[in-house]
């Protein structure tokens, strides 16, 4: 009898830890679901506003330029003014890309990633 009741234990043991491990692999691949949709997501709306971000910058650059360019009687003048803007720009922003750009989209990763 206490052989009996030692195999029935036994077989419950292996049934729970097979239900166990079916669980968490389903909540493992349910988890791994939600973390690639949601990097996708942002991922997919920082390409789209970024897309149209650089559409309004060109046509506002150009609207820029030929404004400059009718105020100093040169339109090569007015270009060239916001194109050396723009590399005033490029040069700030390698000197400070630690702070304002590698940093926060560490965070950003970090708390996609971690917190879920």
């Amino acid at each position: 009898m206490a052989f009996e009741e030692l195999k029935e234990s036994t077989q419950k043991i292996q049934e729970e830890t097979k239900a166990y491990v079916e669980s968490t692999v389903q909540y493992y691949k349910l988890w791994g679901f939600q973390f690639v949709m949601k990097s996708t997501r942002t991922i997919v709306k920082l390409f789209v506003i970024g897309f149209f971000l650089m559409i309004a910058f060109l046509f506002g650059s150009i609207a820029a330029a030929m404004a400059i360019g009718d105020a100093l009687n040169s339109m090569a003048l007015g270009f060239l003014i916001i194109a050396g803007a723009y590399f005033v720009i490029v040069i700030l922003i390698l000197f400070l890309r630690l702070k304002f750009i590698e940093r926060p989209i560490l965070r950003t990763f970090s708390k996609l990633f971690f917190n879920d």
